[in-house]
Formats: C-alpha cells, sequence, structure tokens
C-alpha cells in the first residue's frame, strides 16, 4: 500500500479513529523529551504565580484571537 492510498483509506475511519492516528503520527516525528516537558511546566507555573500575584493579566482567548484575525484580515 502506497501513502496515497493509506490516506484515501484513512479519511473514510470515524473522526475519533483519524485523530487516534494523527496523534500517533505526530508522536512518532515529535517524540516527548522530558526536559523540555520540564522547562514547559516551570513556564506554565511562573505564568500562573505571576496572575496569582497580580502582575500581569490574563486576556481571554477570544479576544486574542479575534485580535489575530482581525490582524490576518480575515
Amino acid at each position: 500500500m502506497n501513502a496515497q492510498q493509506l490516506i484515501v483509506e484513512a479519511n473514510e475511519l470515524p473522526v475519533e479513529e483519524r485523530a487516534r492516528i494523527v496523534d500517533s503520527l505526530l508522536y512518532s516525528l515529535n517524540p516527548p523529551s522530558s526536559a523540555i516537558d520540564q522547562q514547559w511546566l516551570e513556564l506554565a507555573h511562573r505564568r500562573l504565580a505571576e496572575i496569582h500575584q497580580a502582575a500581569v493579566e490574563p486576556v481571554a482567548a477570544d479576544g486574542v484571537f479575534n485580535k489575530l484575525w482581525s490582524r490576518l484580515g480575515k
């Protein structure tokens, strides 16, 4: 089976199964790194602390995406 045949068959699967395949393929291309995961975790903790200390003001995702779409002219 070649890649095109595989894609055609995969597109006939239910969305949940396609998502599992995509997740698996992405995982194979970019396996997790505990060092990088640890850095992301530390960043998330720092940012959460900044929010709790009122050092920064969170912005709602809708506002961020609306601003992005307006910049892109969509």
